[in-house]
């Protein structure tokens, strides 16, 4: 379940380069670097349907702000509003991922306190040098669940020092999409699955991305086959030993 309480973004990062939401919005002549607040959806996890039951049911999983950066400079006015929102369904469970972490302190609510049991933070990884300027501000916050994204990775990433701490709950990792999307090599996805395993740290493979490479070969994956290819590979990916 998706949830943009406002979207539009300003690349910061190798990982934005072909950035999806650039993508998808370019289609429509939209500008993607003009932030907004959502006219319909800005309180979607309090909408209820016609027989009084709230649309996102108890107990789903709310990917937040994939549209945007949930700690954007231009949400400030509006991010407040949102806290709120997330504290009045602690049923659900919201996650925000980030490249902006550097600004987690200074857009936290004043009750935040170690965290609401209900939210989870990530910030993404996509490289070496993102993943070694983020992820140790992210072992230093307070969040009840850490996560980190190392999507859409480009290059073979070593996280095993951040692992060791105990601190971080889930590694996720993913390709890029669409026609120039950069390539995914297995062999990297491979290497990260063991990092987790070795630090017992919960391991997901979320997509393959467009531009897959695999024992040598090249594959060229549609979009809406990402998820599936990469299920696959994660069946693949248990037969991995430390």
């Amino acid at each position: 379940m998706l949830w943009s309480p406002w979207h539009g973004c300003h690349k910061c990062s190798p990982g934005c380069l072909n950035c999806y939401v650039f993508y998808q919005d370019k289609r429509y002549e939209k500008d993607s670097s003009v932030v907004t607040r959502s006219k319909t959806n800005f309180n979607l996890p309090l909408k209820k349907d016609r027989a009084g039951n709230y649309k996102i049911a108890s107990g789903s999983e709310v990917a937040t702000c994939f549209t945007s950066d949930f700690f954007i400079e231009e949400a400030d006015a509006w991010r407040g509003e949102v806290w709120e929102i997330i504290k009045k369904r602690p049923d659900v469970k919201f996650l925000i991922c980030t490249k902006r972490i550097e600004r987690f302190e200074s857009c936290i609510p004043a009750d935040w306190g170690e965290g609401y049991d209900n939210v989870a933070i990530a910030v993404t990884g996509e490289c070496q040098i993102k993943a070694d300027e983020r992820v140790p501000i992210l072992l230093n916050i307070k969040a009840k669940k850490k996560f980190i994204f190392v999507s859409p990775i480009l290059e073979e990433v070593n996280l095993e020092k951040y692992l060791a701490s105990g601190k971080i709950d889930m590694v996720s990792v993913g390709g890029e999409s669409y026609s120039n999307a950069r390539p995914c090599n297995f062999d990297w996805v491979k290497d990260i699955k063991r990092q987790c395993d070795k630090y017992g740290v919960e391991f997901d493979f979320h997509q393959t991305g467009s531009n897959f490479i695999m024992n040598g070969k090249t594959y060229k994956i549609k979009h809406r086959d990402e998820y599936s290819q990469a299920k696959k590979g994660e069946k693949l990916l248990q037969n991995i030993q430390d």
